[in-house]
């Protein structure tokens, strides 16, 4: 059974190692457009020079994996298509290309490896005293304002998002907005138009000096899926079936952020139990047993606040917000926990 994997993010990775353990007679092929695996909940971290976001490529595989570094254009009738003019046939594939950034212009993206490399370049050359704004009122949003507001205090911090922290409700909505403060970050409640010669513009009216300006709104996916002429919802994402199969061609599974499970958001947490059951399902079907529909199930939502302070609020199954929630060293840890979790699930192919 020939296997690739488009992708290497937390999902590819650990599709291919966990599909390594169960099916021994796979030949697994791992395809991604960089030699490294990039830890994206740590990008913010990267941003502010506090940790590093990546990993060997080599180092996240199991024996018997191969990886190839390069592009794909296209994905389908049991081949994909390379950007070199070369070309790899599958018995069955998995498209994992995660979510990407369309920053303003005028601004430098943070959710992905070569805008958090260029923004953490342009924030360790910012003399004192320089103004950094954070354009995005969600976790990627605050995540960057807190890190680089603990790592440069000698900077001035702005948040600039439509509803900082909205995705939080209650106390833990107020104990993030506290948070941010309490590291003098100013949060700016609105939207902005445009982002043009350092001055960047809100809905408002209002206008202000920006030396650095950071875009941390992820947004959108990769066309591959589209491009490849798979069926894709509005947002880009392919359509899968309740086995996360494109309805399209049932050899090819999606999973993570390009898939368009009902009721899934962009999420790390979600993107590895999809291929955790995508491989397990190919297990099944190299058995020749019945495969079983992917569960959606969320558990809670969390946010760091540098590197002392974090938010976790719990949420129901469907992902709605309960009361309750962690804060302070207690969900530090959590996190961090976590952050480590994912890295380890994707490299040995462990997690549900």
């Amino acid at each position: 059974m020939k296997v690739v994997v488009v992708g290497a993010g937390y999902a590819g990775l650990l599709a291919a190692n966990r599909l390594a353990k169960k099916v021994k007679a796979a030949e697994i092929a791992v395809i991604n457009p960089r030699p490294h695996f990039v830890e994206r909940v740590r990008l913010h971290q990267q941003v502010a020079g506090t940790a590093v976001a990546a990993a060997p490529l080599t180092s996240m595989l199991c024996d018997g994996i191969t990886s190839r570094v390069a592009a794909v254009d296209k994905i389908g009738d049991g081949s994909v298509a390379l950007d070199d003019g070369t070309s790899l046939d599958f018995d069955y594939a998995f498209l994992a290309v995660g979510s990407t950034v369309q920053p303003m212009p005028g601004s430098v993206p943070v959710g992905t490896w070569e805008g958090a490399e260029q923004a953490r370049a342009a924030l360790a050359a910012l003399p004192a005293g320089n103004t950094v704004t954070v354009i995005g009122g969600g976790a990627t949003g605050i995540e960057t304002a807190a890190e680089v507001a603990e790592a440069r205090p000698d900077l001035r911090v702005r948040i600039v998002g439509s509803a900082v922290a909205g995705g939080f409700s209650h106390r833990a909505y107020q104990r993030v907005r506290s948070g941010l403060v309490r590291l003098k970050v100013d949060v700016v409640d609105d939207g902005v138009t445009e982002v043009v010669g350092g001055i960047v513009h809100l809905r408002s009216g209002a206008a202000f000096a920006s030396d650095l300006t950071l875009w941390a709104i992820v947004s959108g996916v990769p066309d591959l899926a589209a491009r490849s002429g798979l069926k894709v919802d509005s947002e880009g994402r392919a359509l899968v079936d309740e086995y996360l199969r494109s309805v399209d061609d049932e050899r090819i599974f999606v999973v993570g952020d390009c898939a368009a499970v009902p009721g899934a958001r962009f999420a790390c947490a979600l993107a590895t139990p999809q291929a955790a059951h995508a491989a397990n399902t190919l297990a099944r079907l190299s058995e020749g047993r019945k495969p079983e529909p992917y569960a959606l199930r969320y558990v809670a939502r969390a946010v760091t606040l540098g590197r002392k302070n974090a938010v976790g609020q719990f949420t129901r199954p469907d992902d709605t917000l309960r009361r309750a929630y962690v804060t302070g060293r207690t969900a530090v840890v959590i996190k961090e926990l976590a952050s480590r979790g994912g890295k380890y699930g994707a490299r040995t192919g462990t997690g549900a």
